[in-house]
Parts: structure tokens; C-alpha cells; sequence
């Protein structure tokens, strides 16, 4: 397999299929001379940054560092100087490819002209060749450089056009940032890949959504806060009813949100579950059944496992939790310049440790419970999942958003604590915690009710929508 030449596949057959970044649009021909223009402005670079704002401007910028075999590193347009810095010096990029922010770090700028033409076949480039440096959130220290392989990009990408039968007759939508996996590699090279039409719509509001449905998008990406919001949005759902699928990932659906999305809609969205450091390794078949809470099977070409603290077998039994190991094709080639990091996340027999902790019933659907750190919380001598608690107070009218979490306590290890952001005014504060608690009680074994319930405003979230349980207090 060559990586370039069979990277971007669909775009090389270049045609008439649209690609539309907010109210800027263009064809796949004048997208691929557009980026082939970019190939002579790169002569002697190896890795460019890119301010990936969600503009056309960026889409030709990656393409065109892609087509020409230099790596990119997406650079989050809204990272802070210390952060920025510590990208552009940790990642070694030689040069800004399109706009730059007013604090460029002192690297050149290479412009991107948006009306140029060239009609430059791809470079011919290793396959095991560095396509994207894309950099973790950062919870614990500053961010770490994955280094995503050519290979491990079409791998991924390959596996969930056969898990969604993505096709070239599909038209995605999505409002998602492009520095990440899910609105850069799935939401923009995954359309290029396949040949399919883009229309990304800017600030993923519900309206935007029904606009693009209405103009003919067939399969929508979104994470659970723009369900949730469209969830909310009545006559902007409806207008979904047109889509082929509707897909969810970066965090747990809620499972009213996946009720009421499937009522307005007609479908049910499907999950998937992935990294930077792996791309999407389950997902959700676009064949099967969606089940409220489950992200589906691993793709093709990945393997999964459970194992304990020990390193011993965890049964797959749809409840016992373990930790997530996986191993396939979509892999990193580990943390640059981080050898002692990259070591560790591996297993001896070639696992890597994902961090998170989930539990796989009998055929093969995983659950993910979250991560290790922050969402197994070890009480009584019992093990429990934070996320099946989360799923259980969503379900009660009082509780519009959740996050429970593990506290330290003398006399059980840790105790449950449930910061809660609820639907409506809070008249009786205790008296609303005590409903709670006894809720989960009632659905949930008595070990898993809260011990405390916290009314808050809202839930610290990074820019795909993840809670940051750290930034708790007592997170």
C-alpha cells in the first residue's frame, strides 16, 4: 500500500462532490489543485502547524501537507501561549501552513491560497510515514505528541466505512473542532477517503443541523452535548428523519438524550469508542440493533480485552468491569520524544492500556465504564462504574446534566459523590439530594447510591465535550 497515493482516495478521483467549511465551499477538483498548489510552498519541511480553525483554510492546508508527505500538528485555535508553545517546540514544526495566531512562537508562516491551481500528482511516501502529531488533553501534565501513522489513518478509517457502510453517496455533517480524531480524521479525511460530500456547519447548533439535513446530509457526527441540545430542539430534530445515521462519540451518550433523539428522529444514534493514541476501536455496526449506553464491537482489524489489577481475565459478562487493553492496525507509533511514557502505556505481549475501564457481555458489546482514574471508584471493597451511576440519575426528571465521582473517605477507601446540574429550580436542595439518592438505590444496588449529592451550575467541559472530573472540587 502506498500512503499517499491511497490516502486520500476519494478526493484523487477528484468530480464535482462538495466539501462546505461554515459558508465557504468548493468541489473536489478545485480542492485537490488547491491543496496540489500547497506542495511546491513546503520544499525541505517535514512537519507544519496548522491553526485548525473550522475553515477551508485548514481543510487545504492538512490536505496539502498530507498530499505532499509532511506531517501536520493541529494546533487547537483556542490553546493558551504556555500551551501553544509547548506544541510548536515539543512537536518540532518548521513552519505555520495557512493563518497563524498573533502569537506564532517565531516560526515562518506558509500562506495557503485558496485560488490557486495545480495539478501535481501526491508524493510517493512510506506508508509507516508520520501523518498527524495530534496532542492528548493534557489532564495530567502538559500535552504528549501522538504520533499517527499514514497506515494507522487509512486503517481507521477503512474499519468504520465497513462498520457504517459509509459510502461515497453519503453526505457527513458536523459542527466538531478539526485537532482532534473525531471532527479532523473521521469528519474530514474519512469524507475524502471515501468520496463523500461535507458540509461542516460551523457552531454545531440544532438548527445548523436540520439545515443540513434539509440540504441533503445523510450521516451526522456529533458529541453528547449537540444531541443533547438537538434533543431539546423538537422541529430541528424532526428534520433528521431524512438522515441514514446518526453517529455519537468523545463521551457517554445519556440515555434520555438517546431515548428522545430516537422519538424525534426515528433513529437511534449509534457510539463508538476510541483515542488519540488508537482512533476509533468500537463502534456501533450501522447492521445492528443501538443499545442506550453500549458503544458496540471492535472494528475490523482491532482486538479488545479485560483484565484485572492483576493482569487476570475479566468474564464477559456485561457486568464485570476490567480494564481496556487493546491491539490492531489503528495503533500509534507512541508518544514522541516520550519513550519512558510510551513504554508504559504497553503491556509485555503488546497491549496497549487504554486508561479506561469497561465491562463486554457475552457478544462482544462493550460499555465503557471511563477512565481508571476518575471513574472507577473502589468503596466498601466494591468496584463501581461512575458511568453507571451517571446513567441512572439522568434518568430522573430532576437531573439535567451529572458527574459522579470517587472521594477519598477514612472508613470506606472512597466514597460516591454526585455533582448534579439540574432541570429546573431547586426548591429543597436536601430534600431533592435525598430523592436521588434513594433513586439509584432503587435501580442500582444499595453500594452504588451517592453518599453526597452537589448541585452545581454547570460541569467543566474541554472543547469535545468531555467532563473534566479533575476540575471538581474533589475531583
Amino acid at each position: 500500500m502506498d500512503g499517499a497515493l491511497h490516502l486520500l482516495t476519494g478526493l484523487e478521483a477528484g468530480g464535482p462532490t462538495r466539501v462546505r467549511v461554515g459558508a465557504d465551499g468548493t468541489t473536489y477538483g478545485d480542492l485537490r489543485g488547491a491543496a496540489a498548489a500547497v506542495a511546491p510552498t513546503l520544499t525541505g519541511l517535514t512537519r507544519v502547524a496548522v491553526h485548525a480553525e473550522p475553515t477551508l483554510s485548514t481543510v487545504v492546508a492538512v490536505v496539502g501537507a498530507l498530499r505532499a508527505g509532511v506531517a501536520v500538528v493541529p494546533v487547537p485555535p483556542d490553546s493558551g501561549v504556555r500551551e501553544r508553545a509547548h506544541l510548536l517546540t515539543d512537536s518540532g514544526a518548521q513552519a505555520w501552513l495557512g493563518p497563524a495566531p498573533d502569537d506564532d512562537g517565531g516560526l515562518p508562516v506558509v500562506p495557503v491560497d485558496l485560488a490557486a491551481r495545480a495539478d501535481t500528482e501526491p508524493a510517493v511516501v512510506d506508508p509507516s510515514a508520520t501523518a498527524l502529531l495530534l496532542y492528548t488533553s493534557g489532564t495530567t501534565g502538559l500535552p504528549k505528541g501522538v504520533v499517527l501513522s499514514r497506515a494507522a489513518v487509512v486503517a481507521g478509517l477503512d474499519a468504520l466505512a465497513d462498520a457504517w457502510a459509509w459510502t461515497a453517496d453519503d453526505v457527513l455533517a458536523h459542527g466538531l473542532p478539526l485537532f482532534h480524531v473525531h471532527g479532523l480524521v473521521l469528519g474530514v479525511l474519512g469524507v475524502l477517503r471515501r468520496g463523500s460530500g461535507l458540509h461542516h456547519v460551523g457552531r454545531p447548533r440544532p438548527e445548523a443541523y436540520a439545515t443540513a439535513a434539509r440540504d441533503g446530509a445523510t450521516l451526522f457526527f456529533g458529541v453528547p452535548t449537540v444531541w443533547s441540545r438537538i434533543a431539546e430542539s423538537p422541529d430541528d430534530a424532526r428534520a433528521l428523519r431524512s438522515a441514514r445515521l446518526l453517529v455519537s462519540g468523545s463521551a457517554a451518550l445519556p440515555v434520555p438524550v438517546f431515548e428522545r433523539v430516537a422519538e424525534l428522529t426515528g433513529h437511534h444514534v449509534v457510539e463508538r469508542y476510541g483515542m488519540s493514541e488508537t482512533l476509533i476501536t468500537v463502534a456501533t455496526r450501522a447492521d445492528a440493533q443501538p443499545r442506550a449506553g453500549w458503544v458496540g464491537v471492535p472494528v475490523a482489524g482491532v482486538e479488545t480485552r479485560l483484565r484485572t489489577e492483576d493482569g487476570d481475565d475479566v468474564p464477559h459478562d456485561g457486568d464485570s468491569v476490567g480494564r481496556l487493553e487493546v491491539r490492531g492496525a489503528t495503533l500509534f507509533d507512541g508518544y514522541l520524544g516520550n519513550p519512558d511514557a510510551t513504554a508504559r502505556s504497553w503491556t509485555d505481549d503488546g497491549w496497549f492500556r487504554t486508561g479506561d475501564v469497561a465491562v463486554v457481555d457475552e457478544h462482544g458489546w462493550h460499555r465503557i465504564v471511563g477512565r481508571e482514574s476518575t471513574d472507577l471508584i473502589k468503596s466498601g471493597g466494591y468496584r463501581i462504574g461512575a458511568g453507571e451511576v451517571e446513567t441512572v440519575l439522568l434518568g430522573h426528571d430532576a437531573v439535567r446534566e451529572c458527574a459522579v465521582v470517587g472521594e477519598a473517605d477514612d472508613d470506606l477507601g472512597q466514597r460516591i459523590v454526585a455533582y448534579v446540574v439540574p432541570a429546573g429550580p431547586v426548591d429543597d436542595q436536601e430534600s431533592t439530594a435525598a430523592e436521588l439518592t434513594a433513586h439509584v438505590g432503587e435501580q442500582l444496588s444499595a453500594h452504588k447510591r451517592p453518599r453526597a449529592v452537589r448541585f452545581v451550575d454547570s460541569l467543566p467541559r474541554n472543547a469535545m465535550g468531555k467532563v473534566q472530573k479533575t476540575l471538581l472540587p474533589g475531583g
